[in-house]
């Protein structure tokens, strides 16, 4: 499954309603860590079809960043059945990223 683009407007659809656990990558194209962390968040959505993957620029996204008090990123969030059960700030290395799924 390819990433999708996390929106206000599809939010509620895309993570609340999902069947699938979801982690949310919330970014800035201004971030070098972000940049870091982004293709392996990619790698991720390609190689499990069993979660959903979803990127949140913050920039483009606040009320989302303020939603989930999002104050450094990149932040990754882990929701399953609408409720977050792991979260990590800061760039992370593959295994650890597939460690919070």
């Amino acid at each position: 499954m390819s990433m999708i683009p996390i929106t206000k407007n599809n939010f509620q659809e895309e993570v609340l309603n999902s069947e699938k656990p979801v982690l949310l990558d919330f970014w800035a194209p201004w971030c070098g860590p972000c940049r870091m962390v982004s293709p392996i968040v990619d790698e991720v959505a390609a190689e499990r079809p069993d979660i959903k993957v979803g990127k949140v620029n913050v920039d483009e996204e606040p009320e989302l960043a303020s939603r989930f008090r999002i104050v450094s990123i990149p932040t990754l969030v882990v929701l399953k059945n609408g409720k977050i059960v792991n979260q990590a700030v800061g760039a992370r290395p593959k295994s650890s990223i597939l460690a919070m799924l």
